[in-house]
């Protein structure tokens, strides 16, 4: 029982200083996603994402359902995006189609979960995710 709860003490310590070193260094822990473009294709929609891994560790599998909305602010579909391998301190570009979808008609595209999240905490890849857009598409969570 002591050893346990020496073990769950210095656990916590170790992970309040993780987080005080990334605040003194100004930069948290962080996912971040930018949706870098729409682009119609032969297929649909193809979506552009630049992910840049700051969490301070791999990701084996990141993945997140989406939804996106026309421009009437209806949600027109929901998907699932596997953005693969995400390596600690390393940006890659992603990208999507989304068959049978004019990017004419989309208005947001919106992180509704993380459905995979294999290497950090489960909840780190929502909790931690950043998002930005470039364009007319808004993009968040």
């Amino acid at each position: 029982m002591r050893a346990q709860l020496a073990f769950t003490l210095i656990v916590t310590l170790a992970a309040g200083a993780g987080h005080v070193l990334a605040q003194e260094g100004g930069n948290a822990p962080v996912l971040s996603l930018e949706l870098n473009g729409a682009e119609p294709s032969e297929r649909g929609c193809r979506l552009t994402f630049v992910a840049a891994n700051r969490l301070g560790q791999d990701i084996a599998r990141a993945a997140y359902e989406v939804a996106l909305f026309g421009k009437d602010g209806l949600v027109k579909r929901l998907t699932v995006l596997d953005f693969k391998v995400l390596p600690e301190s390393e940006t890659k570009v992603r990208q999507f189609v989304i068959p049978d979808m004019d990017c004419a008609d989309l208005g947001r595209v919106l992180i509704n979960d993380a459905t995979a999240c294999d290497g950090p905490e489960t909840a780190a890849c929502m909790r931690q995710l950043e998002t930005a857009a470039r364009g007319a598409l808004a993009f968040g969570k």
